[in-house]
């Protein structure tokens, strides 16, 4: 099972995105932005650390339960006059949607956000069978125009510029060229407003499904959700299982981290809570509402040690921590899901032979788990799925011969003295100015986008002794001290992390 077709490596697709400077750029400010926006939202919520305590435990008990709670949801779904569609992989799921479009007679469906229906490209096989999809979020929408795939999952259109916004939109739609955003939006809107009246389909993702009373809640910033889920006469919302809570009191805690882990908002623009088609006494709504419950290897990974990452609510705040997200962006990875998320999620649903490369693009730093709202353990899985790779035989060519030296030079204390003195006399040669601007591979993948700084003159084990003898000389460096600096010379060059 593949989540995407990637028709290039994961190294050239990185290659491209070190490549482009704009991006980079746009993907730091966001980041640093959102990440900015979280720290203050989580720092004016009262007893944030106790509410992110609660959200990982009803996650937990949530997934320890899944089978139960999915019967339980099911059957309230039912209840409520709904239609439940059990998929066990991605054909499944978009043969569901496409035989519901037939029945109805659905030509043209619109779309509010959903990564699910991404993953399972649900819009290629409506489209095979004749219908027409358009996508109502307004950076989906766009995206789609382009032809691409999102680049995030809560800012799909981080990687283009305003001009390039408008300049698709003029394209693709007629509508005035213009850069200013505000205009776009107004031009979108009158767009959707006539695509949200003739559509015979509205389809969604589920932020939650509510076991208790089957209702499913989407959390947006623009409206749209609304209006794909009341106007059209069927309804279709596509869930993965793992995306369950027990009770509306449990929604509503997890509410709380949501849109502040993912916006930095207290609550998004938009909360809505759908039970069920319209009732014979109400006026609006669809005539029919259809839930899709993808499986599409999740239940294999609930049975293994990568369980924890079905805990994630799709905040986003992952990407945004990420150093190697920040640097490469969400195109690069070749899959719906981008960053460390995507890093875990992807190989666990679609095997670590066909996405052996997604686990190595992380430092470990351990920013993922320290921003995630229901602190996944991401960099455990990580290590994990490294392991698995390499029993896959899949991992690296360098990296057998890479760590049989190092578990060589690192077997008694004179092999790794001497293999520190030898390594701080070879770098030392090799460095210009002070610093390594050119390494031979594997290690050129770092002296690609920074320096590297050579091996002190004294291994810090002597710089110990001593400091312990009382005998401790001023700093000295061979390039006149400059290496004290954090930065290499230039100031925050390309691939710097100010972070």
């Amino acid at each position: 099972m593949s989540l995407t077709a990637p028709n290039v490596s994961f190294f050239e697709r990185v290659e491209d995105a070190l490549g482009n400077d704009f991006q980079r750029r746009a993907f730091d400010r966001a980041s640093t932005r959102f990440t900015t926006l979280r720290r203050d939202a989580l720092a004016a919520l009262p007893e944030a650390e106790a509410i992110r305590d609660r959200a990982r435990l009803i996650r937990a008990h949530t997934i320890s339960r899944l089978d139960s709670y999915l019967e339980q949801f099911a059957a309230a779904v039912e209840a409520a006059g709904g239609h439940v569609h059990w998929a066990e992989d991605a054909e499944a799921a978009s043969r569901y949607v496409v035989e519901i479009a037939q029945a109805a007679g659905v030509r043209l469906a619109v779309k509010s956000k959903s990564m699910v229906t991404e993953e399972i490209h649900l819009n290629r096989a409506l489209e095979t069978a004749g219908v027409r999809v358009v996508e109502s979020d307004l950076g989906e929408y766009i995206i789609q125009l382009a032809g691409e795939t999102p680049s995030h999952i809560i800012t799909p259109v981080i990687h283009k510029t305003k001009e390039e916004c408008g300049a698709i939109l003029h394209e693709k739609t007629g509508a005035p060229l213009t850069d200013e955003p505000a205009e776009m939006t107004a031009a979108v809107r009158e767009q959707m407003r006539r695509i949200f009246l003739s559509a015979g389909m509205g389809i969604s993702g589920v932020n939650f499904g509510v076991a208790e009373t089957g209702a499913i809640c989407l959390v947006t910033n623009e409206g749209n959700g609304r209006m794909t889920t009341t106007l059209p006469r069927v309804h279709v919302a596509v869930m993965g299982i793992e995306r369950l809570v027990p009770t509306l009191a449990d929604l509503g805690v997890m509410l709380q981290v949501l849109a502040r882990s993912a916006t930095g908002q207290q609550l998004t623009v938009y909360t809505n809570l759908v039970t069920g088609p319209r009732r014979p006494d109400e006026p609006d709504g669809p005539d029919e509402m259809h839930v899709v419950l993808v499986d599409n290897g999740r239940s294999r990974v609930l049975a293994g040690e990568m369980a924890e990452i079905l805990y994630c609510i799709r905040c986003g705040a992952c990407l945004n921590a990420c150093p190697v997200y920040r640097e490469i962006g969400g195109h690069a990875y070749g899959s719906v899901y981008p960053g460390p998320v995507g890093a875990v999620l992807t190989p666990a649903l679609g095997g670590i032979e066909a996405w052996s490369d997604l686990p190595q693009a992380s430092t470990l730093c351990g920013a993922c788990r320290e921003v995630c709202p229901v602190r996944i353990d991401i960099p455990r899985m990580l290590l994990a799925l490294r392991r698995e790779a390499d029993e896959a035989g899949r991992s690296p060519l360098w990296a057998g011969p890479g760590l049989a030296a190092f578990r060589l030079a690192g077997a008694g204390p004179g092999r790794f003295h001497a293999a520190v003195r030898l390594a701080g006399a070879a770098t030392r040669l090799l460095g210009r100015g002070g610093w390594l601007t050119r390494l031979p591979p594997p290690l050129d993948g770092w002296t690609k986008s920074r320096d590297f700084p050579p091996f002190a003159d004294k291994p810090f084990s002597e710089q110990l002794a001593a400091r312990r003898r009382g005998n401790v000389p001023p700093p000295s460096r061979k390039d006149g001290g400059r290496a004290t600096s954090p930065l290499p010379p230039g100031g925050a060059g390309v691939g710097d992390d100010e972070r």
